[in-house]
């Protein structure tokens, strides 16, 4: 527990770091005008509608239906409310913390072709990446802590959240839908919040978890 709180405390400082750097104009904003200027070959109708769905993995109406939904249904089979309890602890953080950064930070979108902040803009950070990463991450470790099924193994329910939140920042990328800091921003904080639940529900045993 107490190594997890330290890899919380750790991601949450990367976070502030990436931060810095957005609000004082640091060398990783150069990064950022780079790729967002970089030329984008044009797709056809069919790579288009994939890019968008993969995009789609990171949409906050779409991951936390999912989620809770999951969370209900892990929760009746196993006769324990601590599945939903930690759906809805985690959707609460994600929101509350992501949605008060982007309001004070305000940071324009790529596509309007000129980095601001404090413009009233959303952009910083993603929460496309930090809802990605957070959501399917809790989804895969109520799936792993609070079901005995043998398919459900650590380790390739750890690379498919890896791929599926990879997937959607490079998507994001490629749309130039945001930032490439407010992408690693989004990754830091939505796996702070992410490794700080863990580590809440470790400390506070259930008899429903996995031994």
């Amino acid at each position: 527990m107490i190594r997890a709180f330290r890899w919380s405390a750790l991601l949450f400082v990367g976070f502030l770091l990436v931060t810095q750097q957005v609000m004082n104009d640091g060398p990783l904003i150069n990064f950022d005008a780079r790729i967002a200027q970089g030329e984008r070959p044009k797709m056809g109708h069919l790579i288009s509608f994939l890019i968008k769905k993969i995009d789609n993995l990171g949409l906050r109406g779409l991951t936390a239906t999912i989620l809770l939904i999951a969370a209900v249904i892990v929760s009746r089979r196993y006769k324990s409310w601590r599945p939903l309890n930690l759906a809805i602890l985690s959707l609460l953080a994600l929101n509350l913390v992501v949605g008060v950064a982007k309001l004070a930070i305000g940071r324009t979108k790529p596509r309007m072709h000129i980095d601001l902040v404090n413009a009233g803009g959303l952009s910083y950070p993603s929460g496309h990446a930090s809802n990605a990463l957070l959501t399917w991450g809790m989804l895969a470790y109520i799936a792993y802590r609070y079901t005995r099924h043998a398919a459900m193994h650590g380790k390739a329910l750890s690379v498919s959240v890896a791929v599926v939140t990879l997937s959607v920042c490079t998507v994001s990328l490629f749309r130039n839908t945001h930032w490439f800091s407010d992408l690693l921003g989004g990754l830091f904080i939505g796996g702070a919040l992410l490794v700080l639940i863990i580590a809440i529900d470790r400390f506070v045993p259930s008899e429903s978890q996995r031994s």
